[in-house]
């Protein structure tokens, strides 16, 4: 009979002696892992002579900046954390168990070491991994991805060209550096220049992160810690667009609405109309602002001088339109007296020089009385004012002449009056526009030199 057949019949009427002759090889990783936890305690330090200490190896790598908090002084860190430790009761031989080299196991079946961020200050949202990988060395290798949320002294006075330096701190919880002592699992150079894995398109640049390595004594025993400098810097282009450009845009209106005539009435209402608009602007982009209740950041600063310019700049505008509408009466008694009188001290005596030679046209024309007087005298000119009423005409046409070339050069002398007004208040406001036009420069040459000095370090 066919060799294949009957072992085919023999397989099939004897299904357990297949299965038995597969068992050793499916079961080297049960036994494996039964042989290792049988006598294994998680509460024991796993070293064979406890006067040597276990090193963990600690690496990091940072993925993101999920959450900078300046009113609450936290930051919310994801990243990739190792922990490299060697386990000394963990260790086997490959070729008695079908050369298994690497198996995966409970992190609650094993020692875990006490690693602790001394700046942790809240659980973040990071994913439960149950299981490390040991192997046949007694490596144990613990990699999980966290989500730190973390204590930092955020310095937000330049914002938006900040720059923030956070730490994590690693250190043992209750062990000393002669119980459990840490070290970096690369160097110190590869880790700070490792930002291949951190998000580029958010908020926040990575700039670098150095590490290193000390201790802090405590009641006599020294406690090891590596601390990692997380170093960013916020990119500004959003904040430069969404809150200084509207601000920049709005003084640069309201310094050009000088170029309106103050005594048009349109200067006053063009510009409640830019301050109400800016108003209305920085409450909508309150909340873009970070708050911090240690100092307020140099652009909360930049916004509120921006309205209080503005505000001096509609309260110079009223005072010039103020000068321009004072009364009749009290530009002539701040005009006349102090700015006309010497340009139109001489004017009595012009007029009567012309009004003098106006009349020598009636000289010898007294048809009716008679009446006889020397026009080429001007006492004889002043004396017709004084003259007697009479029934005379002539007198009476004279006297009317003198009204009316009085009346006539009071009223030139009140409009003279008036458009110097005029121009002493346009030439006060063109002074006061200078000096307000010379504070928004100085003002903003100030804060261009210093965040452009923060933008390029």
């Amino acid at each position: 009979m066919n060799p294949v057949l009957l072992l085919s019949l023999f397989l099939s009427v004897f299904p357990q002696a297949s299965q038995a002759s597969e068992k050793p090889k499916r079961s080297a990783l049960n036994q494996l892992t039964r042989l290792l936890l049988r006598k294994y305690d998680c509460g024991v330090r796993p070293v064979q002579n406890w006067t040597n200490s276990t090193t963990v190896y600690i690496d990091l790598i940072i993925q993101s900046v999920l959450d900078v908090d300046g009113q609450t002084q936290k930051v919310t860190t994801s990243l990739w954390y190792r922990q490299i430790w060697n386990d000394e009761f963990l260790v086997w031989d490959p070729e008695e168990f079908d050369g298994i080299t690497e198996i995966s196991l409970s992190s609650d079946a094993i020692w875990v070491p006490d690693i602790i961020i001394s700046e942790f200050v809240d659980v973040g949202k990071s994913p439960v991994i149950p299981y490390v990988y040991v192997n046949c060395s007694g490596t144990v290798k613990n990699y999980k991805p966290v989500q730190v949320v973390s204590a930092c002294h955020l310095e937000i006075y330049a914002f938006p060209f900040d720059r923030q330096n956070c730490t994590l701190t690693f250190r043992s919880w209750l062990h000393s550096v002669n119980e459990v002592d840490l070290g970096l699992w690369r160097s110190a150079e590869e880790i700070a220049s490792d930002t291949r894995e951190f998000m580029n398109d958010g908020e926040w640049e990575l700039l670098s992160v150095p590490s290193h390595y000390w201790t802090l004594n405590i009641e006599d025993r020294d406690y090891a810690h590596i601390q990692f400098n997380v170093l960013i810097r916020r990119r500004p282009l959003q904040y430069v667009v969404s809150l200084l450009i509207p601000s920049i845009f709005l003084m640069v209106v309201d310094v050009i609405s000088f170029y309106l005539p103050p005594n048009s009435g349109t200067r006053i209402t063009f510009k409640t109309s830019i301050l109400l608009g800016y108003t209305v602007i920085r409450v909508n982009l309150m909340d873009e602002i970070p708050a911090t209740a240690i100092k307020t950041p140099l652009i909360g600063i930049f916004f509120a001088v921006c309205m209080a310019l503005l505000v001096l700049s509609l309260a110079k505008s009223i005072f010039v339109v103020k000068l321009l509408h004072y009364s009749e009466r009290d530009v002539k008694g701040m005009s006349i007296a102090a700015c006309l009188l010497d340009k139109y001290g001489s004017t009595d005596q012009s007029f009567m020089e012309s009004a003098f030679t106006s009349l020598k046209t009636l000289d010898d024309v007294d048809q009716s009385g008679g009446y006889e007087f020397d026009l080429s005298s001007e006492t004889d000119l002043f004396s017709l004012t004084d003259v007697p009423d009479s029934d005379s005409p002539l007198e009476k046409i004279l006297q009317e002449v003198v009204n009316l070339k009085l009346y006539l050069q009071e009223e030139d002398n009140e409009r003279n009056a008036q458009s110097y007004w005029v121009a002493l208040c346009l030439k006060v406001d063109k002074l006061l526009f200078r000096v307000y036009f010379g504070l928004v420069l100085i003002y903003s040459m100030t804060l261009m030199l210093l965040w452009s000095g923060w933008s390029s370090v």
